[in-house]
């Protein structure tokens, strides 16, 4: 059974996406089979960490999946670093649509969250995937709570900012409803006057649940500006070896 990692968080610009890029590579890294979903349909963006041209390359999306287009096993992409061989794991990535016009409608119009379950289900199953990462949208809605209902794990990310906290009290609660089996935090962008294991010990005593890790804010992070996977651009930073250790607890 492939292992259903949803990586939330309550306000957007906290990292999120990068965070999951970077596990789903690292957990392919090690030889897993992982499929990345973005399911932040209204802002998707996780496909330029990877690297994925969507004019160039892509014929389908997620959005074509929840308007019955096609099938989401035909929205998944080959994203693996180094295609020749050299990657043991590999990573799919099914990536929402950046088009305006496909945007508009999903705003407009919505979509069938049911076709979420069955749809990441089977793609689970044709890909022979070990892991399911699911990059939610930020907040609260009904596509979130369903991801996180479904999930094995979920992650939360966060910063170390008032409305972060008060926003992620609330998806800890929601995530403890829905009888998740495993919830961890992982505090990032946090300044550098601050004591990482201080942190830790607040924000694990606040909401009841394991800090992953605190990822400190990265110069290096951000001059990559997403135009790649950190883990592999700065595969001895200290921040890596960070990244590397929340993989560690999401396997344990």
């Amino acid at each position: 059974m492939a292992k259903v990692l949803s990586i939330h968080s309550f306000r957007g610009g906290t990292g999120k996406s990068n965070t999951t890029a970077n596990v789903a590579t690292l957990l392919a890294a090690e030889g897993r089979q992982v499929g990345v979903v973005d399911l932040d349909i209204q802002s998707p963006g996780i496909h330029v960490i990877f690297g994925f041209d969507q004019d160039q390359v892509m014929k389908h999306s997620l959005n074509d999946y929840l308007w019955g287009d096609c099938e989401l096993r035909a929205a998944a992409h080959d994203v693996t670093p180094g295609t020749n061989g050299a990657f043991p794991g590999r990573v799919w990535l099914v990536p929402s649509s950046m088009r305006p016009a496909d945007i508009a409608r999903v705003m407009q119009e919505g979509y069938d969250v049911n076709r979420l379950n069955a749809g990441f289900r089977k793609l689970v199953d044709e890909l022979a995937l070990d892991v399911l990462l699911l990059d939610t949208h930020p907040g609260i809605n009904e596509e979130t709570l369903l991801s996180i209902a479904m999930s094995n794990a979920l992650v939360i990310v966060l910063r170390p900012d008032q409305q972060d906290y008060e926003g992620t009290r609330v998806t800890v609660a929601v995530a403890k409803k829905l009888g998740v089996p495993q919830t961890m935090l992982v505090v990032n962008k946090a300044p550098d006057v601050f004591d990482p294991e201080a942190i830790k010990r607040q924000v694990e005593e606040t909401y009841g649940c394991p800090v992953a890790a605190v990822l400190p804010h990265s110069d290096d992070l951000m001059v990559l500006s997403s135009e790649g996977v950190f883990a592999l651009r700065y595969p001895d930073h200290p921040l890596t070896g960070l990244y590397r250790h929340i993989v560690a607890q999401l396997e344990g």
